[in-house]
């Protein structure tokens, strides 16, 4: 022990390797070396930024070049760091270069979603077995802090529910499509115009990036271990400019959410004198939500995630989801939180995977679903598609008839039915005589039935 019985002194510096400089390191490196005063104040010791691993080494980036380097493995591996902050994203190598920190001892601070949603576990266990921290706040929704009001303030709260705006992305793009009634195509060319969409939009567009993190928040909110794999995904791609028209018409918008619910066991499912396990749904699709919900105003590329817990109700947590110095804010608050670590001895919470809550199917899932169908415009279709609904177990709730050049379209909103009861309804209805087309299906979610 040193003076103070701090393991580390106020005089000893805490090394800091950051992997990775682009957007998100960039502003980390920044805030290390302009803010080293107040970090040193909060932490209780100096933070020295020991070196930065890049790709290449023949571009100007504005720092010294001799802490530059292209060899990641020896700069982790390197005894005077303490921390290492893994921002290159990826795969391989990160997945090693953060084993091998972890392994050694040495705390890590993250921001990547996608390895998190398949190796928590594999990382958790090596934090766990060498005393280091794993923190990872910035993987989920940049500046926005819900990571650790999950692990933490929630801690002795049971939550039941996570639903959130989690990709700026696509919110950019039905924010636009809902603004301007554009189409998705027109509106993903505007999109990465202005910066907001990848050359390869693939990850987001998809649903691919919000159920990484969907897999991330359901872990921590029902104490399971939930991969990227166990998350049910659609992405935005066959939203059409009339899906948006139809909410509007019923006082929706569209919306892609990550959901991440408890869903408790029936009381004639086996497990339990009172029933069976609980059970948790994770699920990444675009939806209908009515205006007044508070998830509706989320506009552009802001993000925003709402909790329900027990005995907290809801909470919201809304900003910037993205960007380089939204998301560098995030681990830098981890870091901070690392190095005080170091400095006073403490650790950060483990991962808690005690509850083991299986995973429940989609097809078993109940929402609502908001079915648009272009139907023959003659007497009897209209009972002849109430009846197909009515066969297959899935109540009508609304439904709205307009006249078409060739025919009429039919806009039915049901109520809560299982996936797989709406999808043999829909299978049913295609085969009938006077259904043309069912041209969309989308889910509607926020509602009190």
């Amino acid at each position: 022990m040193t003076d103070q019985g701090h393991p580390f002194g106020s005089d000893h510096p805490i090394g800091v390797a950051v992997l990775g400089m682009g957007n998100v390191g960039t502003e980390v490196v920044r805030i290390i070396q302009e803010q080293s005063q107040d970090l040193r104040q909060r932490v209780g010791a100096p933070l020295v930024l020991r070196g930065v691993a890049v790709r290449r080494l023949d571009v100007d980036r504005g720092i010294d070049p001799e802490l530059l380097t292209t060899d990641a493995r020896a700069l982790v591996n390197r005894e005077d760091v303490d921390l290492v902050v893994e921002v290159m994203g990826g795969i391989d190598p990160a997945r090693e270069l953060i084993g091998t920190a972890l392994t050694a001892g040495k705390s890590v601070v993250t921001a990547n979603k996608a390895l998190l949603a398949d190796y928590t576990g594999e990382l958790a266990a090596a934090a766990e077995h060498s005393r280091a921290d794993l923190y990872f706040e910035a993987a989920v929704a940049g500046a926005i802090p819900v990571v650790r009001p999950l692990i933490q303030s929630l801690s002795g709260d049971r939550v039941n529910r996570v639903v959130g705006i989690v990709n700026g992305t696509t919110n950019f793009i039905l924010s636009a499509m809902d603004e301007t009634g554009a189409d998705y195509s027109a509106t993903l060319a505007e999109a990465t115009r202005l910066g907001y969409a990848e050359a390869d939009p693939t990850a987001d567009v998809e649903g691919f990036d919000a159920a990484a993190k969907a897999a991330i928040l359901a872990s921590l909110a029902f104490h399971t271990r939930v991969t990227a794999a166990d998350v049910y995904r659609e992405g935005i791609s066959r939203i059409t400019s009339e899906d948006l028209e139809t909410a509007a018409a019923v006082g929706c918008t569209v919306k892609l959410l990550a959901i991440c619910e408890r869903v408790p066991a029936s009381p004639g499912e086996p497990g339990s004198a009172q029933g069976g396990k609980d059970r948790i749904s994770v699920r990444v699709y675009p939806a209908l939500i009515p205006r007044k919900h508070p998830l509706s105003s989320v506009s552009g590329a802001f993000n925003a995630v709402v909790v329900e817990a027990e005995n907290a109700g809801r909470l919201m947590f809304y900003g910037q989801g993205a960007g380089g110095a939204p998301t560098a804010s995030a681990v830098m608050g981890d870091l901070v939180m690392a190095a005080r670590n170091k400095f006073f001895g403490g650790r950060a919470p483990g991962e808690s995977v005690y509850a083991e809550l299986p995973i429940a199917p989609i097809g078993d899932t109940p929402t609502r679903y908001h079915v648009n169908l272009k139907v023959a415009d003659r007497t009897g279709v209209l009972q002849a598609v109430a009846g197909e609904f009515a066969q297959h177990g899935v109540s009508i709730s609304t439904v709205r008839q307009e006249g078409q050049d060739e025919g009429a379209r039919l806009v039915v909103v049901t109520h809560h039915a299982t996936e797989s009861a709406l999808a043999d309804t829909v299978a049913a209805l295609a085969e009938l005589e006077s259904v043309t087309s069912v041209t969309s299906v989308v889910r509607l979610e926020g509602t009190e039935e």
